[in-house]
C-alpha cells in the first residue's frame, strides 16, 4: 500500500510524526511526504523532521507568503501533479490549512480516496480561515478521523454519514505521551530559566484574530504585562507577532524567546505553572500534561477542556484575562480523564486505512 501525506504547518509535523512511525511498523506500507512548505521558518518547520524522526519530504512545494486564495491555487496544481506521478492508494491530510484543503480538494478530483485526521472540530466562526478549510475538508473525504466525541457530533450535524466517520481519539496525546519522557533533556535550554518552582508562566501569541488588530494586542500584552509583574512570563515569539508588535510599538515587559522545537516547547509546558495561549494545540498539550490553561480566543474547538473546567475563553480583554488567570491560578483538579482517546490513535488510524 502506497500512502501519500501532505503536510505544511507545525502542529501537521507533530501529528503526522507519530502516524508515520506506525506505517514504519507495519514494514507493508509505503508512506511519502509532500511538504507544501507553507511554514518555512527553520524552527517552524525543518527542525520539526530532524527532533522526530519524521522521513524527509520526497517533495517540497515551497509555496509560501501568498494570499490564502493564490496560496491555496498554487497547492492544487503541484499537488495534482505529484498525485500523478505517485498514485498513491490513499492521501492522508491533517488539521485545518490551506495544506489541508488543497490536498483533500487534489485527490477527491483525481478519485483518490482521502482521509482526514482531526475531523469533525468546528469553532462555528466563519471568519476563520481555518474554519473553512476544515469543514470543506470533511465534506470532501472518505473517512473522517475524529478526535472526540464532540467532533462525531459535529459531523453528524453536518450529515456526513456515520460510515465516513471513525472516532480514534487525538493523535496529539499519542504523541505528547511519546516525546513527553525526551523533554527536560536538554541541559542548555533548561538553564535558560527557572524552572525549579514551577514559578513562570508559558505563553504563545500568534493567530491573525489577535495580532492583525492593534486593539486586541495592544489590550492581550497590557494583561501579560501586568501578570509579569507578579509571576514571570515567558513567551516563545511567533514571527508575525513579532513583526506586528514592531510595526504598532507595543512595549513588552515579559520575556520573549526564539520559536521552540516541539520537544522544548514540551519542555516548557512540563515546567511552568500555567499556560496562556490562543494557540488549539497547546490547550490539549497544557491538558495533557496537566496544566490550567487560559484561552485568548472568543471561542476554541476544544469545548470539553472549557466545559470541564481546564480551560477557560477570555478573548482579548484585558480584565478578563487577569481575573481567569488569577482564578486559575491556585485551581486544583483531575486531570486523568480521559476526553482524548487511550494514547492509540496512530494504531487505529492505520488499521482503517488497511481495512
Amino acid at each position: 500500500m502506497k500512502i501519500v501525506t501532505i503536510l505544511g504547518a507545525r502542529p501537521q509535523f507533530v501529528k503526522a510524526s507519530m502516524v508515520s512511525k506506525e506505517m514504519i511498523e507495519r514494514r507493508d506500507i509505503q508512506e511519502v511526504i509532500i511538504h507544501t512548505g507553507q511554514h518555512f521558518d527553520e524552527n517552524m518547520s525543518k527542525i520539526f523532521f530532524q527532533e522526530m524522526g519524521i522521513p524527509e519530504p520526497k517533495y517540497n512545494l515551497e509555496i509560501n507568503t501568498l494570499p490564502h486564495g493564490a496560496m491555496t491555487g498554487r497547492m492544487l496544481e503541484e499537488i495534482e501533479k505529484t498525485l500523478q506521478k505517485e498514485k498513491p492508494d490513499w492521501v492522508i491530510v491533517y488539521g485545518d490549512t490551506n495544506s489541508t484543503l488543497a490536498g483533500a480538494l487534489s485527490a477527491v478530483k483525481m478519485h483518490i480516496p482521502v482521509a482526514h485526521v482531526e475531523a469533525g472540530l468546528r469553532s462555528f466562526n466563519r471568519k476563520m480561515p481555518e474554519e473553512i478549510n476544515r469543514v470543506l475538508t470533511d465534506h470532501l473525504c472518505d473517512i473522517c478521523f475524529a478526535p472526540t466525541v464532540t467532533a462525531v457530533e459535529n459531523l453528524r450535524m453536518e450529515g456526513i454519514l456515520e460510515e465516513r466517520t471513525k472516532l480514534v481519539g487525538d493523535v496529539m496525546f499519542d504523541a505528547t505521551v511519546y516525546y513527553g519522557s525526551a523533554a527536560n533533556q536538554d541541559i542548555k535550554f533548561l538553564k535558560k530559566f527557572d524552572f525549579r518552582n514551577e514559578s513562570f508562566i508559558l505563553s504563545t501569541i500568534h493567530r491573525p484574530e489577535n495580532t492583525d488588530h492593534p486593539e486586541r494586542l495592544k489590550s492581550i500584552v497590557e494583561a501579560l504585562n501586568i501578570i509579569n509583574s507578579s509571576k514571570a512570563v515567558v513567551m516563545p515569539l511567533h514571527p508575525r507577532t513579532k513583526s506586528k508588535l514592531r510595526q504598532n510599538k507595543i512595549k513588552t515587559d515579559f520575556e520573549t524567546i526564539d520559536p521552540v522545537g516541539y520537544l522544548q516547547m514540551l519542555t516548557l509546558i512540563k515546567n511552568c505553572r500555567m499556560v496562556l495561549t490562543d494557540s488549539g494545540g497547546l490547550q490539549k498539550e497544557a491538558y495533557f500534561l496537566k496544566k490550567f490553561c487560559v484561552t485568548i480566543r472568543d471561542e476554541t474547538e476544544w469545548v470539553e477542556l472549557v466545559n470541564n473546567g481546564f480551560n477557560v475563553l477570555t478573548g482579548a480583554n484585558k480584565k478578563m484575562i487577569i481575573d481567569s488567570f488569577n482564578k486559575m491560578f491556585d485551581k486544583d483538579a483531575d486531570f486523568s480523564q480521559k476526553f482524548y482517546g487511550d494514547g492509540n490513535t496512530r494504531k487505529l488510524i492505520v488499521e482503517y486505512l488497511k481495512a
